[in-house]
């Protein structure tokens, strides 16, 4: 696990700026306490910063490969050693011990084709000299991430991390005012875009080739699939699960550091420590509680710890949101407006006292439809499907302007985002459901010069595109595949890549083995979601490990009380926002809309919480985004 960073001349062999090259690997230094390495070519320059986790003495980079061709690499192979003796098959002699080496052989072999061999985790960039070309890869999920910029001269930078590329102060800082909008509506800015507009994130599942004065070629090696397979027999999916959630936590539990897991109270991470201690793994598990009762989780997973077996570490985390703010900005390089970002760093800062490997139940929810909005999404579409969509705007979008947002209100009582949703086309519903804030108040929030360099651009054709390409007319695998391919990666395996590699942890999520996600999605929808029950299958291929009773209790959230925050008479986080010029004066929002968002939030009348928390993480940006750690 690392960062690495590049600049390649596309037009010729100049000699890159080792300076600018220097200040990205120093941007990136918190990805890779362990060491730092250089490689020069004629117009290729190569950075890296290690964490070591595998051959510690033999996996150092940049790579150079026994057949030609440099590497410089993010991640983790699982399954290197399999790859490896068949790379000696075919007559290369390995001299390390390391994924690293296998990936650069294997690619020096094999070119491109090579990825599809892999299991595991990874970003990377392989300069072939013989062939003057540079390939750059991300993985099947987008686990680790990879931003690129294209200069006015003609040098094409990449790196793990966008702070690495304003480092390397060749790029613009102009935003991409489509973005901007992506965060305002989603909390995030989706792939392939980034806040900047010079500065795009190479998509999960993609590679890259550049060769020079040619165009760059842009090609998908995976995706998501849902095709389900009707001879599916439940109880014996169940036992397959099983086999394959362990065999996944088994190929991830190679590492020459301490290694443990994160544990909360649900069902995921639980599953991955009954998978760890049925693989005879020496089990540390680390759990975060927090002071206020709704969100604390410290019993369910003392339970788990117990039952297994773990040295189990527990730590009680007060956020002080006024202190974390501005970290968590500077971590993240782009806005951000996840509100449990927060108490992710902090996990990731305590657990990093006792391992340097985590394995984490993250895409649980993704990939068995544990959303909370997946049934109210099947409910909406059944109604949905009675009338066409051009009468349902007629009838049900005036209702739903109308109608006011009760936040105080009990929930039968808050039908506006119902009645918004009815009144939509499938995606602009799914949009809205997986949005941070309801579309109409998004828009308010923008200044009129801004909607003005929108032209008329809307944030749910994010979704309408992911819904169009997942090319399927079962509403549960469209959603599911959108949330793969746009929420996923850009929001939750985001946040924990940032939260984690800030404090040099690397992060490994077993539940998003590729071969673990092609087998769910030929699961039947039932399967996953039915009467309501939201991942019956995990469920019940866990329930025998860990008892019916652990299975079926209800998940805390992560999320942090914003709205209670904002509403405290001295909050600090209130008084920031109000005190503050740099959002005011950005040109991009509407101050007097958002400065009566706030004074109604304060009063009780409306919840703007998660409005005005957007505004916040806005302005930390603007604040810190030309800093790096």
């Amino acid at each position: 696990m690392c960062g690495i960073a590049g600049i390649f001349d596309q037009k010729g062999e100049r000699d890159v700026d080792r300076d600018a090259l220097k200040r990205m690997a120093e941007a990136i230094a918190h990805r890779g306490p362990d060491g730092e390495g250089f490689y020069y070519d004629k117009g290729v320059g190569f950075a890296h910063r290690r964490l070591a986790i595998i051959d510690k003495a033999g996996g150092a980079q940049p790579f150079i490969a026994q057949r030609g061709g440099a590497l410089n690499y993010n991640g983790e192979i699982y399954n290197y050693s399999e790859l490896g003796r068949r790379l000696e098959r075919e007559g290369v002699a390995l001299k390390t011990r390391s994924d690293t080496e296998v990936l650069a052989e294997g690619l020096a072999a094999r070119g491109p084709d090579f990825i599809q061999t892999l299991r595991g985790m990874f970003a990377f960039a392989f300069w072939n000299a013989d062939a003057k070309s540079l390939l750059l890869a991300r993985d099947r999920l987008g686990e680790k991430p990879l931003y690129y910029a294209e200069t006015e001269d003609g040098f094409l930078l990449f790196a793990s991390e966008i702070g690495a590329l304003r480092a390397s102060g060749v790029v613009s800082s102009d935003f991409n005012v489509e973005a901007v909008a992506d965060y305002f509506f989603y909390g995030y800015t989706p792939d392939p875009k980034s806040i900047y507009a010079d500065i795009k994130k190479l998509p999960p599942g993609h590679m890259m080739t550049v060769r020079r004065n040619r165009e760059i070629e842009l090609s998908r090696y995976w995706r998501p699939s849902f095709t389900a397979d009707r001879g599916f027999n439940f109880n014996d999916a169940c036992e397959i699960l099983r086999h394959k959630l362990g065999d996944a936590v088994k190929s991830q539990l190679v590492s020459d550091v301490p290694l443990g897991a994160f544990l909360s109270g649900g069902v995921d991470s639980a599953g991955i420590v009954a998978s760890m201690a049925e693989a005879g793994a020496d089990l540390v598990a680390c759990t975060v509680g927090f002071e206020e009762s709704t969100h604390d989780e410290r019993a369910g997973a003392r339970e788990i710890a117990q039952k297994f077996g773990a040295d189990h570490h527990e730590f009680v985390a007060a956020i002080d949101a006024d202190d974390l703010i501005d970290k968590v900005a500077i971590t993240y390089g782009e806005p951000f407006a996840d509100s449990s970002a927060l108490p992710s760093y902090i996990v990731s800062e305590l657990a990093r006292r006792h391992v340097t490997v985590a394995l984490s139940g993250d895409g649980g929810d993704e990939l068995f439809a544990g959303y909370r909005r997946y049934p109210f999404f099947l409910n909406e579409e059944k109604l949905r499907s009675l009338a066409p969509l051009s009468l349902r705007r007629a009838l049900l979008g005036p209702a739903g302007a109308l109608y006011p947002k009760l936040d105080w209100a009990p929930r039968f009582l808050r039908a506006k985002s119902t009645l918004q949703a009815l009144a939509a086309s499938r995606a602009d519903a799914y949009a809205a459901a997986v949005a941070i804030n309801l579309p109409d108040r998004a828009q308010a929030m923008a200044s009129e010069d801004m909607r003005q360099r929108l032209d008329g651009y809307r944030p749910q054709s994010v979704i309408a595109e992911a819904m169009n390409d997942a090319d399927t007319d079962d509403p549960l695998s469209a959603a599911q595949y959108a949330d793969l391919t746009t929420w996923l990666p850009g929001r939750m395996l985001t946040k924990v890549d940032r939260a984690s590699m800030a404090h040099g942890l690397e992060v490994r999520p077993p539940l998003l083995d590729f071969q673990l996600v092609d087998w769910a999605g030929a699961l039947p929808g039932e399967f996953k979601l039915k009467g309501g029950e939201r991942k019956r299958i995990l469920k019940a291929a866990l329930t025998p490990r860990l008892g019916a009773d652990y299975v079926t209790r209800a998940k805390r959230g992560f999320d942090l009380p914003v709205s209670a925050w904002l509403r405290k008479p001295d909050s600090p986080v209130m008084a920031r926002l109000l005190s503050s010029r740099a959002w005011r004066e950005c040109g991009l929002l509407d101050v007097p809309i958002i400065e009566k968002m706030a004074r109604a939030h304060k009063a009780g009348v409306s919840d703007c919480g998660q409005e005005l928390w957007n505004v916040i993480m806005f302005d930390a940006f603007l604040k810190t985004g030309n800093r790096v750690r």
